[in-house]
């Protein structure tokens, strides 16, 4: 008969899919038990890696029910690992902040509606800090749309991983000149993040504490769109320099920011101004030429009625949706355009009203 340090020993092929570890030595899987015909197991898995639970738990079944003797697979979910009463203040709760080991300030990128550039923008306003000397961490919390890994050619790449449990710390990915982590790294392609905002909120408050950031001057924040529980995680977990607002000239973009606005300053969060994203198409042909094609004046109208500084306007070039999908942010690939000399302009900006806040 099959005993408990044979079943762990064939549990080692249970794989973590992000860093390829075995869930074992992860103490993801533990309290093995074998009593033959059945085989019990207790499955404990971190918020980030909830969405790989099924496979898990199959592959723990198969595995287990190859063993002599075993016919039966039970298995028990556990209660994730505690974070170290980091925001344990519940999901809602207001919470009292609590800094980032090493990391100087804390700087969101948001946006009221998907779609507007936000992530393009927090990409390369991370890229284009770090070309001013600072040393940048970039924060991808759009959970449900992770764009960044592939923004800055990493999408293949998966962070080091060590410990287990509440020890577990993960090692950022560097790229470009700054240094990221994103959901988009841990689960495989295409894979759907189907979670609540509990588990949501976990993740983000892992990718704050359990990450190795190091020193840095700065941690950019890709936020999701909207006005939910990335949000509220974030603004209570970690003190802000401030957030940016990103918004594209067009009404329905003007509705939505106003709703985001709204709530970080109703949060206490200090709004550092707005970006207006898409302002006009400018032809390559025809660099001296734009076209507004989504109409004008939005950011303006936001900044002025919210009382807030418009940071930048980020016109339309096709090497900026080229730098995007081949990893190399238009800041680094192509340094003279407009748009380049806009996001560089940006940073300056944001640098200065955000020293303002510290």
């Amino acid at each position: 008969m099959a005993t408990a340090e044979q079943a762990r020993i064939v549990l080692d092929a249970v794989k973590d899919s992000g860093s390829g570890r075995s869930a074992v030595e992860l103490g993801w899987i533990d309290q093995i038990r074998l009593n033959p015909p059945r085989a019990l197991v207790r499955l404990t898995l971190p918020d980030y890696a909830q969405s790989q639970r099924a496979r898990l738990a199959q592959e723990t079944k198969q595995i287990l029910q190859s063993l002599e003797g075993i016919k039966e697979v039970q298995i028990e979910l556990g209660n994730a690992p505690s974070q170290g009463e980091i925001g344990q203040a519940g999901h809602g709760q207001p919470a009292e902040l609590q800094a980032i080991p090493g990391v100087r300030q804390v700087i969101a990128v948001s946006s009221g509606k998907g779609g507007v550039g936000k992530s393009t923008v927090a990409v390369n306003l991370a890229c284009a800090l770090a070309q001013q000397g600072l040393k940048v961490g970039l924060l991808d919390a759009d959970i449900y749309g992770p764009n960044a890994p592939t923004m800055l050619g990493v999408a293949d790449r998966t962070p080091e991983v060590t410990g287990s449990g509440a020890d577990q710390r993960m090692i950022p990915i560097e790229s470009c000149g700054i240094a990221m982590v994103s959901m988009g790294l841990l689960i495989e392609e295409n894979q759907p993040v189907i979670w609540r905002g509990p588990m949501l909120n976990g993740i983000i408050r892992q990718f704050l504490y359990q990450v190795d950031w190091g020193e840095r001057d700065v941690l950019v924040v890709d936020l999701p769109p909207g006005t939910g529980d990335a949000q509220l995680s974030l603004a209570q977990a970690v003190p802000m320099a401030g957030v940016i607002i990103v918004t594209t000239p067009q009404k329905v973009s003007l509705q939505d920011a106003r709703r985001g606005l709204a709530m970080f300053k109703q949060m206490g969060v200090k709004v550092l101004g707005v970006v207006e994203n898409m302002t006009a198409f400018v032809p390559p042909d025809q660099p001296e030429r734009q076209y507004a094609l989504f109409g004008s004046g939005g950011g303006e109208q936001l900044a002025a009625e919210s009382n807030t500084p418009l940071l930048a306007k980020i016109p339309m070039e096709m090497p900026v949706q080229e730098g995007g999908n081949n990893g190399q942010p238009i800041v680094i690939s192509r340094k003279d355009s407009v748009s380049a000399k806009a996001f560089q302009e940006l940073s300056q900006r944001v640098r200065e009203h955000a020293s303002h806040n510290s």
